[in-house]
């Protein structure tokens, strides 16, 4: 037995799930290279778009990034695995005065920013062009509001309208195989169009945050591999994996769930090819056993961010010897996850294992570490403490 996999065994919550042996070990191995150089630190985010509670980690309990659709529910694409589904639960903007109306209650309640979307057209577009003015306008009256907006596909005049409206980050989904783009997505456009969109943003001052849905392909790996050959030509500011979770596919396209070691092998891939870039993991993925084994890799592969971390993830990252940070973050399904901190990394405070565990064993649920608003700097990642 490697030493991890007599690390994972020590962590209470881990003990029974299964692991592939020889992928513990290949991640292991990766981390003895001295090429990798030391073990990165993690950030655990703790989305507010959900309610969230494991026994390590407790939400704000506060919407601080909540998610605005200027379609309200309305999508023409209709992919086989949303079915517009996931733009309900959002709140509703569908004209430019809506949106101001909304965004000054957000800023009353609080609220540090927001994710903007909408459902697109029959050309994977949303049609953002009757907002920009009054996005302009919020960010000139909340310059410290900040927006992360999903663009789908743009060419170079959209991702510049994007910018001079103030949009802070722009977050795509990249997808890799043709075939899923044309029967997954309903889609007539290409694989280049794809890449276009990302070399447009990429151009701008925006932060430029691309996806790779693990599974798009109805639960298989089809695409993956070449959409991170995609990202990894154009270097955006951080990459965010998410694994597909098809509650709302039709009887006829069902997905299968992908398999937890492919998507560990997956992980450790992209970590080799994106090593500079920090990489995170949404808080989109299957639920149960395979979201435990899913996290695991997670956090052996190295990923710099991990939300929504399973229980047992917080530990096993301590006994690793990652240094931990606890960060609010926005977080959507499958629509889009962006993993935004903002404030001042002068608030952490390291915690060691024995203070972690000392805390998970307090009758009352979680371990008491309040969420605290900090830069996405993966060389100053700790776990802030009261």
């Amino acid at each position: 037995m490697s030493r991890w996999s007599e690390l994972v065994q020590a962590v209470e919550p881990l003990q029974d799930v299964p692991l592939h042996a020889d992928l513990v070990q290949a991640l292991e191995r990766d981390w003895r290279d001295p090429a990798h150089g030391p073990i990165p630190p993690v950030h655990f985010y703790t989305p507010t778009f959900k309610t969230y509670q494991t026994s390590e980690l407790s939400s704000c309990g506060k919407n601080a990034w909540p998610a605005v659709s200027i379609t309200g529910g309305d999508c023409k694409l209709q992919c086989d695995h949303c079915k517009a589904k996931i733009l309900e639960p959002m709140i509703p903007a569908r004209t430019p005065e809506e949106l101001w109306r909304v965004v000054n209650g957000l800023v009353d309640d609080g609220a540090l920013g927001l994710l903007l979307t909408g459902g697109s057209n029959h050309r994977n577009e949303v049609e953002y062009a009757p907002f920009y003015d009054t996005i302009r306008r919020i960010k000139d009256n909340f310059p410290h509001f900040r927006i992360a907006a999903h663009a789908a596909l743009v060419d170079d005049d959209g991702a510049r309208s994007m910018e001079q409206s103030g949009i802070d980050v722009a977050m795509m989904d990249v997808i890799g195989a043709q075939e899923t783009i044309t029967r997954v997505y309903h889609l007539k456009r290409s694989v280049d169009d794809f890449e276009a969109t990302l070399e447009s943003l990429v151009r701008t001052r925006m932060r430029v945050v691309p996806h790779i849905v693990i599974g798009l392909h109805y639960g298989e790996m089809l695409g993956e591999w070449k959409a991170l050959e995609i990202i990894q030509r154009h270097q955006p500011d951080a990459v965010v994996l998410v694994v597909v979770m098809p509650f709302y596919a039709p009887a006829k396209h069902p997905f299968a769930t992908p398999d937890s070691e492919t998507v560990g092998h997956f992980f450790q891939s992209a970590r080799a090819a994106l090593p500079d870039i920090p990489l995170l993991l949404g808080c989109a993925r299957p639920p149960g056993q395979a979201k435990m084994q899913i996290d695991t890799y997670a956090v052996m592969a190295g990923l710099d961010g991990i939300a929504h971390p399973a229980d047992g993830s917080v530990e096993l990252a301590a006994r690793l010897g990652r240094r931990i940070r606890v960060t609010p973050a926005c977080c959507s399904i499958v629509v889009g996850d962006e993993v935004m901190a903002l404030g001042n990394d002068s608030d952490a405070e390291s915690l060691d294992l024995e203070t972690i565990l000392a805390r998970a064993r307090q009758p009352h649920a979680g371990i008491g570490i309040p969420v605290v608003a900090a830069p996405l700097n993966p060389a100053n990642v700790q776990l802030a403490e009261s």
